[in-house]
């Protein structure tokens, strides 16, 4: 049974955005910190933005103006709002989870989703 979903992927033009969601199982979201991530073909993984239970937050440099990660502890779901949306953030977008938040950081995740597809593109 899967774990992490994502959702809300999808085609976007130039400068518009996206929310992306991810539901986890009560114990990920319980004992873990949760992260983003994106992956965009022949290109490394990328990490975008993670988050404590307890609400603090960190961005990799390419997002952090753009995109806010944010979580609803009664749905067990994590967020990714997305704005100013641009053709290089064409990518897999998926979501993990660590119980060690500087392991997102460093791009490192113990679970992970399947991942949404998000294409930016006119």
């Amino acid at each position: 049974q899967a774990q992490l979903v994502e959702s809300g992927g999808g085609l976007v033009q130039p400068g518009g955005s996206l929310r992306l969601s991810c539901a986890a199982s009560g114990s990920i979201f319980r004992d873990n910190a949760m992260g983003w991530f994106r992956q965009a073909p022949g290109k490394q993984r990328e990490f975008l933005a993670a988050m404590r239970s307890g609400g603090s937050t960190y961005y990799g440099d390419a997002v952090k103006s753009r995109f806010t990660i944010s979580r609803d502890d009664a749905k067990n779901t994590v967020y990714l709002q997305m704005n100013s949306l641009k053709p290089e953030d064409t990518a897999v977008y998926y979501c993990g989870a660590d119980s060690t938040y500087s392991a997102l950081v460093y791009g490192r995740h113990h679970y992970r989703g399947q991942g949404t597809q998000v294409t930016v593109s006119s």
